[in-house]
């Protein structure tokens, strides 16, 4: 069976309450939720939050809630401690709480590797970067990967480095340039050993919980995708995702 997990935590660092955060009518999490839900692949969708009022809300839209400890730092954390509670699950999808626009498409491309090739653990999708400000932000996350699509590294940082680029436009125009969109397909024995591992030079270092997987010889099989997302991570992330809401309801 194939678990989607939305982990959602209320105190949000740079935005407080984010999951409740209004867009145009609807809060954040439940817009994650019902894009989520247009997954062909997933058999079954919960969020697991840290915050009994978010609870309720996400119950009241009709979801399956479990709630966690306010302790738990990450969403990989978070969705390991409702594992015994997904007794039949052999795939989780970890669905970011702040992608209130998120494709089910998106999430079917990121599953299918692990449909379709058994030595496949844990993958990710990753979208070419066409925007230099999108290159030269340390928030846009970019990855690089080898000739089997498995990642090499995630950064802050531009990687590659175009040596022989004079500018960023120019460096965009000579090579792709991938920046990672946080959705994770684990299988579960993979989720349970990768939340066991402590946490690592590199990870602490770039504060990218994903480098504690390389660091540990774990492969991460990267699906490029067409698609974006808008994250919300600030109040101008959100005001962004309203506007973008708002755009694309008037051009349905």
């Amino acid at each position: 069976m194939i678990i989607g997990v939305i982990p959602a935590r209320f105190a949000s660092t740079r935005l407080m309450g984010k999951p409740l955060a209004d867009i145009c009518g609807k809060p954040l999490i439940q817009h994650t939720f019902e894009n989520a839900s247009k997954s062909r692949l997933i058999n079954k969708i919960v969020i697991a939050v840290d915050d009994k009022k978010v609870a309720q809300v996400c119950r009241n839209f009709g979801a399956t809630v479990y709630e966690t400890s306010k302790e738990i730092s990450s969403g990989s954390d978070r969705i390991a401690s409702v594992l015994r509670r997904l007794k039949k699950s052999e795939i989780l999808v970890n669905i970011q709480g702040d992608e209130p626009f998120i494709k089910g498409e998106m999430i079917d491309q990121a599953i299918e590797p692990l449909l379709f090739d058994k030595e496949v653990q844990v993958s990710t999708l990753a979208k070419r970067i066409v925007n230099v400000n999108e290159l030269i932000s340390p928030d846009v996350v970019k990855v690089v990967f080898d000739y089997s699509n498995y990642a090499l590294y995630f950064s802050r940082s531009p990687i590659p480095f175009v040596r022989d680029a004079i500018s960023a436009e120019a460096a965009l125009d000579k090579v792709e340039i991938y920046k990672h969109i946080g959705l994770y397909v684990f299988r579960k024995e993979a989720l349970l050993k990768f939340t066991k591992l402590k946490q690592t030079d590199l990870e602490k270092t770039e504060k990218l919980e994903q480098l504690r997987m390389l660091e540990n010889g774990m492969k991460i099989k990267v699906v490029t995708t067409e698609f974006d997302t808008v994250g919300v991570d600030t109040p101008e992330d959100l005001k962004r995702a309203r506007a973008y809401y708002q755009w694309v309801q008037e051009h349905k």
